[in-house]
């Protein structure tokens, strides 16, 4: 009887302790100011990664054009291909063949080098506007104080006040 009142003891010390070390931590949870940023938001709606999504496109538009015509002239040669090719002469016929099959390869191979280009310069764009943003959102949290400042994807909830977005998004376009 002796020792389950000496346990029972135990236990409500250790409940004591750790009522008291939780309050402690309230009460220095209030003194840390903590914010949120949406960085898939700050890189899509941003004035700088606008600025970029606009030079990207403009740079890629004429190879992009390119590919298009590639595409209607292998159209072309395959529904003269699939109207005429069974009256046209033999040596015709495969000739238009190679010269169709070679157009695809022509096609496909500046598509993939277009994918690839235009991916590495996506990244190039993205990395460029993930150090703005992470300097502005570094001169936000010393200039307004904050402790920590999280990037809102690895959040399961946090308070619409501690989301700093739309003040990262106003420095960058600042900028």
């Amino acid at each position: 009887m002796t020792q389950v009142l000496l346990a029972r003891l135990r236990v409500a010390a250790a409940w004591t302790i750790c009522a008291g070390i939780g309050c402690s931590f309230v009460a220095q949870a209030d003194e840390i100011k903590i914010g949120v940023v949406d960085t898939e938001r700050v890189l899509a709606e941003s004035a700088p990664a606008i600025r970029a999504l606009r030079k990207i496109e403009k740079e890629f538009l004429p190879r992009d054009q390119e590919i298009k015509k590639m595409a209607t002239q292998a159209k072309a040669l395959q529904d003269l291909l699939e109207k005429d090719g069974k009256t046209m002469p033999e040596a015709d016929r495969r000739g238009k063949e190679r010269d169709l099959a070679t157009l695809n390869r022509e096609y496909q191979r500046a598509q993939r080098q277009m994918r690839e280009d235009l991916s590495l310069r996506q990244n190039d764009e993205v990395a460029t506007l993930q150090l703005s943003a992470t300097k502005a959102i570094q001169v936000i949290a010393e200039t307004e104080k904050y402790d920590l400042i999280l990037p809102l994807r690895d959040l399961v909830y946090r308070s619409q006040r501690m989301d700093i977005t739309e003040k990262v998004i106003k420095a960058l376009a600042d900028k």
